[in-house]
């Protein structure tokens, strides 16, 4: 169990369930549960209003979906493969069945949502190339499923595991975390992954999460901002 007793302040953003306040800097997963969040509402609407015969838009969202899956499904890889096993060892040495029970879940809430996450994928591939009115109806039902169902699972995350991240991680265990977390961004993808994760935030919350990148961070996001909302403003015309 980690020693350290310190607390970092943390980000509260739109959506957000809870606060897990201890000793390590959050922000990073917490602007990644509101990007998500955030990307899900606006499908969800996209969906819904989006005409039939704008195919253009329906490509865009087709496009942008496949974005969003690939970022989710690499979010959870690395709590699957990199902080829940680690953290189990401690709530195991630390004797929290408690804490077991809310790490299986976290595992299992996650094989639930995959599925949905592709079935959506498969309807906005369909609506892309034969867009029809039962098409449409079907992936927004799966589309408000996948908010929903993310959305029980994200608060679950932060009002249970993520405190136990807080009481049982060392700052080093952390730090690997969130390296890990990061290494599997090529450069290619920053044009896209640094505006999308500051997307809809003001700038004292883009400040407080990003604060540590310094004025690279900041000039990167300007030189990107750009051409990212241009490809949201196609992609979400409607929502």
């Amino acid at each position: 169990m980690s020693t350290r007793t310190d607390a970092r302040a943390q980000l509260d953003l739109p959506g957000q369930a809870a606060m897990a306040h201890g000793p390590h800097d959050l922000g990073g997963m917490y602007v990644m549960h509101y990007a998500f969040r955030r990307d899900l509402g606006r499908f969800a609407s996209a969906v819904r209003r989006t005409p039939l015969e704008d195919t253009a838009a329906w490509r865009s969202l087709a496009a942008r979906w496949e974005r969003f899956g690939t970022t989710l499904h690499h979010h959870h890889t690395i709590e699957d493969t990199t902080i829940w096993p680690l953290l189990l060892a401690h709530v195991d040495a630390a004797v929290d069945a408690a804490g077991r029970a809310t790490l299986e879940a976290m595992e299992a809430e996650h094989e639930l949502i995959d599925p949905l996450l592709d079935s959506c994928a498969t309807g906005f591939t369909a609506m892309a190339f034969a867009p029809d009115a039962a098409a449409r109806d079907r992936l927004a039902e799966r589309v408000t499923a996948a908010r929903d169902r993310l959305g029980e699972h994200l608060a679950h995350e932060e009002t249970e595991a993520l405190p136990l991240a807080q009481r049982h991680l060392t700052t080093a265990e952390w730090a690997a975390a969130e390296r890990a977390a990061q290494s599997g961004h090529g450069l290619r993808e920053m044009p896209f992954l640094l505006p999308w994760a500051a997307h809809g935030l003001s700038d004292e919350q883009v400040s407080a999460a990003f604060g540590e990148g310094g004025r690279a961070f900041g000039v990167l996001l300007r030189l990107t901002r750009g051409r990212f909302e241009r490809a949201e403003r196609a992609a979400f015309r409607y929502a």
